[in-house]
This record gives structure tokens, sequence and C-alpha cells, in this order.
């Protein structure tokens, strides 16, 4: 039986933080084995903001080494590095030729970023939806895993399937069109200085989130200083009680316990008593996590070996379909 094909990444921008291995890599993990993965560096993603040219190769190698570190296997995935293969940024040009700049527009994540970067906001963050369209269309994934953040997204890639599947397809679907993968609980981690924003790498305080490479010490510190109420008695209410939610949902995923055994346990406690149970069970989840990245990263070699064999073989694909989309738009290809 053929598998389905999922396609995600992340982008090579600072460590990676709980939030983004609960809501994404764990996931890929889980379910590796049911589909043909393909895990990419969006690193194109990473300079639609300012970013920082003197840590972009070796950000992008740990996000690489992480992925592996968190348990993707390659036998079931293929693991590699967005700008390594130019199909990514021909497509995008050749989608941006038919994508009306309203539905651009109305992405939201564009408009929240866009304020906060006022006058310096770039084309680049305008487009980076289509480049993410891109991204899924060239591998024909059937499956994307994403965040409720990132739904919007999706919507335009199939938004942009479909269009051009209409203009150019003369009747047969040359792109596929894609369907979301979104597990409910843990899907959306939120800050720990505050349980109604999500958890991100573009906070500016460190203190914010929990990465997947801070020290049994780090994370002491900064569970020790998160944001909580004086409430006695510890209970999931994310409207109510945003901070004390987001705490239990941790604890409750990363302990393995059920929701209602993990209330029942903490109905009765004070911060004080479910903090350091908190804090000793997300060193004891992060510890194999990072002797493994701490392996990978010591063997440079091999992990060039990993992506070089990521770029042959997702490359291959890319290929193949840009070939499609420009036959089908009236290319001249070369011979």
């Amino acid at each position: 039986m053929v598998k389905q094909r999922v396609l995600s990444g992340v982008q090579p921008t600072g460590n990676l933080h709980l939030g983004n291995y609960l809501g994404a890599i764990r996931n890929w993990v889980d379910g590796q084995s049911q589909y043909e993965n393909f895990f990419c560096v969006v690193d194109l993603h990473a300079i639609t903001v300012p970013h920082n040219p003197a840590t972009l190769r070796e950000d992008t190698y740990a996000i690489a080494a992480l992925y592996l570190a968190c348990g993707i296997d390659l036998s079931h995935a293929t693991i590699f590095v967005q700008s390594h293969i130019p199909a990514h940024c021909e497509l995008t040009w050749l989608f941006n030729c038919i994508t009306p700049l309203n539905w651009l527009d109305d992405m939201i994540q564009f408009k929240e970023k866009a304020t906060k970067q006022g006058e310096n906001v770039s084309i680049g963050l305008l487009d980076y939806p289509v480049l993410m369209a891109a991204d899924i269309l060239l591998y024909q994934a059937d499956k994307v895993p994403v965040g409720e953040d990132q739904k919007q997204h999706l919507e335009l890639t199939r938004d942009i399937a479909v269009r051009f599947n209409h203009q150019f397809g003369q009747g047969e679907k040359i792109l596929k069109l894609p369907e979301p993968m979104i597990r409910p609980e843990g899907a959306r981690v939120m800050s720990l200085a505050d349980g109604t924003r999500k958890m991100s790498k573009s906070d500016p305080s460190d203190l914010s989130r929990i990465n997947l490479l801070d020290s049994p010490e780090q994370i002491q510190k900064k569970i020790k200083s998160c944001k909580t109420d004086s409430i006695r008695g510890l209970a999931f209410s994310s409207l109510d009680r945003p901070e004390c939610h987001n705490l239990l949902t941790l604890y409750m995923i990363l302990s393995g316990q059920s929701k209602e055994a993990v209330a029942a346990a903490c109905q009765d406690m004070g911060w004080g008593q479910f903090k350091p149970l908190l804090t000793e069970v997300v060193i004891s989840a992060l510890k194999p996590i990072q002797d493994q990245y701490q392996a990978v990263m010591a063997d440079k070699g091999y992990l060039n070996t990993v992506l070089r064999q990521g770029q042959e073989k997702a490359g291959a694909i890319a290929h193949q379909t840009l070939t499609a989309v420009k036959q089908a738009m009236g290319y001249a290809l070369p011979l």
C-alpha cells in the first residue's frame, strides 16, 4: 500500500522550544511510521524578518540535528534544507503571478508581524504564505502537520492549488490539495510569562519559553519564575486561569498522565508544591533529546550526509512537480 506523504518544517531562528516540540515535532515522531515524511529546515522563511547572518548556518545544522535527536527516523523520513533546492524559489515566483494580492493582505500573521516591524516590513514577509504553499505543493503532500495559527496559511495553499489546477490543469489535478493534521492537546503551548500568548522564539524574553537545550538549572529558574496566580488549588481553566491551564497541560503531556488524573492530583496543590514536580518532569523529558543532540552535533560528517541525501531525494520530487507546473503554464523547457 502506498503511504500518504507528509511535509512540514521549522525555521532555523534560535533554539527550538517546548511549543515547537509538543505542537509539531513530537507529533511527527509519533506518526512517522504511517506516512512517507519530508521534514525540512525552512531557512528561506527565516529571512522574511531581520536575521543574523553569522548564526544562520549553524542554526540550520542545529535544527536538523534536533530533528534527529527528537526521534525522526530516516527509515521513515527525509530531512533536507529548503534553500538547497532552488525549486522552492522558482515555484514561489510562478505562484506569485497567479495569487491575488488581497489574499495575502488578509493573512493574520502578516498583519501582526507587519505592525511590529513598521516601515521595515519586507515583501518577503507578505509573500511568506506563497513560499509556504510552494514548499507544500512541490512535494504533492497529502497531509501537513500544522498548529491552529498556521491553518489560514494551509487554506491559502489549497486555494492556490485549486486556482492553478483550474487555470492550467485542463481537467487534470496537477497539484494535490493537502489536508491539515492537528493534534488537539498541546497544539498551542503558551508563554510562561503570559498564558494568553503562544510560546514563541521571537519573544524578547528567554524566560517566556523552555528551550529544548536548556540546562536543568535554566529550566528550574524559568519554571520557578513563571507567571502564576494566588488561588489555592490548581485546575484546568483556559479562560479564567490561562497560566494554570498551560502549566497543567505541560505536566499532563510530559508525564503521560490523563487530564482527569492530573486534575485530581493537583486540585489541592499550591504552586510551591507543583512547580518542583513540573520541573522534574520537564528535565526528565528533555534529557534524552539533549544527549542525542550532542551526539549528532559531534559528528558533522554524518549530519552532512543526511542533508545531502535529503537534498537528492527531495530535489528529485521537487523537480518533477516544477516541470509539470511549467509545462502546464506553457514554458519552453530546456532540452
